[in-house]
């Protein structure tokens, strides 16, 4: 919102047109009804155009500071070594697995020829209009206004009207508009290399408590002298962009120790952007990528990037296992200089806890098949094992998933590179790097490390299969809720018959038996268990829905339950009248649909009438904890010099505490002994 300084009126700055980076120029605004009579608003003086206060005196004295129009000028003047030192050159039915796995994946790799890269993008023709037809034209995005080097928010129809106006007051650059979850999507298709190698591609489970991160689709668009300063692609993934029309220059620098070291000195400095980094190393190698041709960049390739034409271009980001000891490494040093988790790979600790379990059901396959890893992958192992021993120390542990036991799973990793490392009666056993070779066929080690990965994956297969079989074989032990649901049932059948007066007696008995046991139920199981509990309530409902005395005490039950639990809000937010999907209106509906109901003053039948006087549904009254558990869509590729407060989500849904398995173990000790109990007869 922007404050009017002459009638002191506050308004939203999209209800007056006044855009979030044009705001920082306005000196003395003035709004639509002060315009009238005292004028326009009073804009900023620009006195310099080297600083990123552009009212600063321009005495001389200041230096340059990186993305001012002064500093690209100068840039683009500067002379650099050929990026052709370091870049190799391949045509896309060459970018593989097999060879990077066998080749390393250490520097970067430029591709011209597209065919059998596997990447799938819009004819070159696709305009930025097009972007807003799929994705939508009030889309919220993250746009960094190039001269000041920070970002703001607009909507991306906003930005297509700036980008299309031929006359621009100021230079804007898009980099973070991921749209995995628009219809632009269904258009890209990331290359194979990078769907094969990636972490969340191949160990993200579909039943994960925390969100997938959505990393691997971004679209770039930025207007000439668009420029953004020397980064590490955020958790030290490994990133690949392709042109589809216009040009990019990139700046990379090799991820030596003593550049590494150099990165982070600069970047926690306070006069970061006074010193142009490239100056600081040995050597930075100048990469022109004009439109057609697509650039990959291995894990912690430090790079800052200048557009020297108006430029759409696609990319992604991916973390896979050819180089695990440096995407640690490089999060480790984002932790150091307390990067914003608005700014870092979402979920980053909670991937390697995946991965970890992954590596070791692979290690575990390839040493029962006397079929020695890759020197890559064990000391990826070992960097990882170091990682989570020293996350574990830390508190909270929130990126722990909950099926994985932590210590347990550090010690067998251990233990399997201890096999590795020695064998017993013959010192250190030799660990084969990327594939055997031809003399390692009698070994039974497969030629590379893609077809060991097909081998696990067939053997693991296998095993599932035949697991599977197993459960089907072995009779089915009824849960907790098929006995609790079993028990209902029957209780209603024999509430069916005998006076109203006994059957409501019986009921009422039976509801306090329900709330006991439920509550036992909701706070072990999972949300979708608990529902099933619900339908329990629901049935009593459905047979009880003209009596009153009995949904008032299904009422109190059912919230006395839900406030044990710790699951009712201590207030009520409003919610609307009608709510389709909360199981109570399902089961309101149920009761009506079954001829049952009695109807008050204005119409509705009794269980509304009761939902009407507050009952929590889960929309409004209770939650386990906040239902925006996404991480922001479009984690930004740089740390901006002066963030906005940040909101991100990765930090909420923690997992309970500590306390609470004892207070499971007593719950679960009482309903024990409630089973024996009368209730059951």
């Amino acid at each position: 919102m922007i404050e009017c300084d002459i009638c002191k009126d506050w308004f939203h700055g999209s209800c007056v047109q006044v855009e979030e980076h044009h705001a920082v120029d306005i000196d003395v605004y003035h709004c639509p009804n002060c315009d009238v009579k005292h004028g326009p608003s009073l804009m900023k003086r620009r006195n310099n155009c080297h600083r990123h206060d552009y009212t600063e005196p321009d005495d001389g004295t200041q230096p340059v500071q990186a993305g001012t129009s002064k500093f690209v000028k100068e840039l683009q003047n500067r002379t650099f070594p050929s990026a052709e030192d370091i870049l190799i050159r391949m045509k896309g039915e060459q970018v593989t697995t097999r060879f990077l796995e066998r080749h390393g994946f250490n520097y970067p790799i430029a591709v011209t020829e597209m065919e059998g890269l596997g990447l799938k993008l819009p004819p070159s023709t696709f305009s930025i209009r097009d972007v807003e037809q799929y994705v939508g034209g009030d889309k919220v995005i993250d746009v960094i206004d190039v001269a000041r080097q920070a970002d703001s928010k607009m909507k991306l129809g906003a930005f297509v009207k700036y980008f299309t106006n031929p006359h621009r007051p100021k230079v804007l650059n898009l980099i973070s508009l991921e749209f995995s979850d628009t219809k632009m999507a269904e258009l890209v298709e990331v290359p194979i290399v990078a769907q094969k190698m990636s972490w969340v591609e191949n160990y993200w489970p579909d039943d994960s408590f925390f969100p997938k991160p959505f990393v691997q689709k971004y679209c770039l668009m930025g207007v000439k002298d668009s420029y953004t300063d020397f980064h590490i692609d955020f958790g030290g993934t490994s990133v690949w962009y392709h042109v589809l029309w216009g040009e990019k220059i990139f700046y990379l620098i090799e991820p030596t120790s003593t550049n590494l070291a150099l990165y982070e000195a600069w970047s926690s400095s306070p006069n970061q952007s006074e010193v142009f980094f490239g100056d600081k190393v040995e050597k930075c190698y100048k990469c022109v990528v004009s439109q057609g041709t697509t650039l990959l960049i291995p894990t912690g390739w430090i790079h800052g990037v200048l557009t020297s034409q108006d430029c759409m271009a696609f990319g992604g980001n991916f973390l896979h296992n050819l180089n695990i000891g440096m995407q640690l490494r490089c999060y480790e040093m984002e932790r150091r200089l307390k990067t914003p988790d608005l700014f870092k790979f979402p979920y980053f600790e909670a991937i390697c806890w995946y991965v970890a379990k992954n590596l070791l059901e692979m290690l575990k396959e390839l040493r029962e098949d006397n079929c020695p890893p890759p020197t890559y992958l064990v000391d990826g192992v070992k960097a990882l094992i170091s990682a989570l021993k020293t996350w574990l120390k830390r508190e909270p542990t929130s990126e722990v998933p909950d099926h994985i036991r932590p210590n347990h799973l550090i010690k067998e990793l251990t233990k399997e590179i201890r096999y590795l490392e020695e064998e017993p009666g013959s010192g250190n056993r030799p660990v084969k790097t990327q594939g055997c070779g031809a003399s390692s066929g009698t070994n039974g080690c497969p030629a590379t490390r893609s077809a060991l990965e097909r081998f696990c994956q067939a053997r693991r297969a296998r095993r599932a299969a035949r697991r599977l079989r197993e459960q089907q074989q072995a009779p089915k032990v009824p849960t907790n809720l098929d006995i609790l649901e079993q028990h209902t049932r029957e209780v209603l059948k024999r509430l069916e018959v005998g006076p109203l007066e006994e059957v409501s007696k019986n009921a009422l008995f039976y509801v306090d038996w329900i709330r006991n046991s439920c509550l036992f139920f909701v706070i072990l199981k999972s949300h979708s268990e608990e529902n099933c509990v619900f339908v329990v309530f629901n049935m009593f409902l459905e047979r009880f829905s003209d009596d009153g005395q009995i949904l008032r005490k299904l009422k109190e039950a059912i919230q006395g339950m839900l406030s044990m639990a710790g699951l009712l809000c201590t207030s009520k937010p409003e919610r609307p009248a009608s709510t389709p999907e909360s199981w109570w209106s399902n089961s309101s509906q149920c009761a009506r649909q079954g001829g049952g109901g009695t109807m008050d003053s204005q119409g509705n039948s009794s269980s509304e009438a009761w939902d009407n006087q507050g009952f929590p549904s889960p929309e409004a009254g209770y939650q386990y904890g906040d239902p925006s558990m996404s991480p922001p869509l479009h984690p930004s590729k740089r740390h901006a010099p002066n963030p906005p407060p940040i909101s991100n989500q990765a930090t909420k849904g923690k997992r309970p505490k500590k306390g609470m398995a004892t207070a499971k173990q007593r719950l679960g000790k009482i309903l024990k002994l409630n089973r024996h109990s009368h209730v059951f007869v």
